[in-house]
């Protein structure tokens, strides 16, 4: 029956139930309640014709990411939402509304799309690392959280961009090749903007119902102010409690702050991380200021990650344990 005649069945059907109801009960049809039926066949049957017609188109399947690993990209800014007083966040426009499909986990890396613009003391372009908070399957958006400081050129730089600029951006750069359930426990130590890589692992480990992993989060910032992503981790902590919690530490707390005052410390990490007894069931991931990063783990030596060292060190933690963004 086509979707035309299935509808033109209907109709019939509804006039005549309704002339047949206006009639003495003595005269109503013994095949009322047949009318009533194939009314009800006939609408399903358009509605499966259209369910039919919706299906039959065929998913976009998208082959390659818009970003390029060995060359400059230049993306407009499509908006820019803020999010405290010195927090936005810069949504770039992706062509043709692709997704990133940046691998869990990696960044990027960006500098101005003017030359001019951008440059340190030397003169040379200023190029700096990028972790998106935006899911790698996003469509059409790559989405970044950026902390403005007073040091830093390129935070300033992307800070005075107005909607429908652009910046230069080159990816991805893979850091950890994240693997579902290659760990039992995992403990992330993040510090100020140094949260965004270990967001992506859990934004995206959380999300995939076949997650087993424990994690933990070990959050420092100044003040409750400079907290970033905190509403997001408290629905993950809702939302996963048997898989996720959080610890925030404050160095300069308000008198109304309940939670955990102070440096991070050993006695901090002790109590609330699995420990290294655990050898390969557990994973360290650490990302901060270099002097928070070295206090707790050792300096990082430039790209590489540098010998074990700091907190975890004497905890007894290998460096097989430990990855430093």
């Amino acid at each position: 029956m086509s979707f035309i005649r299935a509808a033109t069945t209907a109709r019939s059907a509804a006039a005549a139930a309704r002339r047949f109801s206006t009639e003495a009960s003595a005269k109503k049809s013994s095949n009322y309640g047949l009318y009533l039926g194939g009314a009800g066949v006939a609408g399903l049957a358009g509605y499966l014709y259209l369910q039919s017609q919706q299906s039959a188109k065929p998913k976009r399947i998208q082959e390659k990411s818009p970003l390029d690993p060995d060359n400059w990209v230049d993306f407009k800014l499509k908006k820019v939402i803020p999010y405290n007083h010195n927090t936005s966040e810069f949504v770039f426009e992706l062509p043709n509304n692709d997704a990133s499909l940046l691998p869990i986990s990696s960044c990027v890396i960006v500098k101005s799309s003017d030359p001019e613009a951008l440059k340190d003391a030397k003169g040379k372009p200023v190029v700096r690392p990028y972790t998106p908070i935006s899911p790698s399957d996003k469509e059409g958006e790559l989405t970044f959280l950026v902390k403005k400081y007073d040091a830093g050129l390129a935070s300033k730089h992307i800070h005075e961009l107005k909607e429908g600029q652009t910046l230069s951006i080159k990816g991805p750069i893979p850091k950890w090749p994240w693997k579902m359930n290659e760990f039992e426990e995992v403990a992330l130590i993040g510090g100020g903007s140094g949260i965004t890589p270990l967001y992506q692992i859990l934004n995206h480990a959380l999300s995939d119902p076949s997650n087993k992993t424990k994690f933990k989060l070990i959050f420092a910032n100044v003040t409750e102010d400079d907290i970033l992503l905190k509403g997001e981790f408290d629905a993950f902590k809702k939302k996963y409690p048997n898989n996720f919690d959080v610890v925030y530490a404050l160095d300069k707390p308000s008198p109304s702050w309940k939670g955990y005052s102070g440096y991070v410390n050993a006695e901090l990490l002790k109590k609330e991380i699995a420990g290294p007894e655990l050898k390969e069931k557990t994973k360290v991931f650490i990302c901060g200021p270099p002097g928070q990063v070295a206090a707790i783990a050792g300096k990082k030596a430039g790209m590489k990650q540098g010998e074990l060292g700091g907190i975890l060190k004497e905890l007894g933690y290998t460096e097989d344990q430990v990855y430093k963004f």
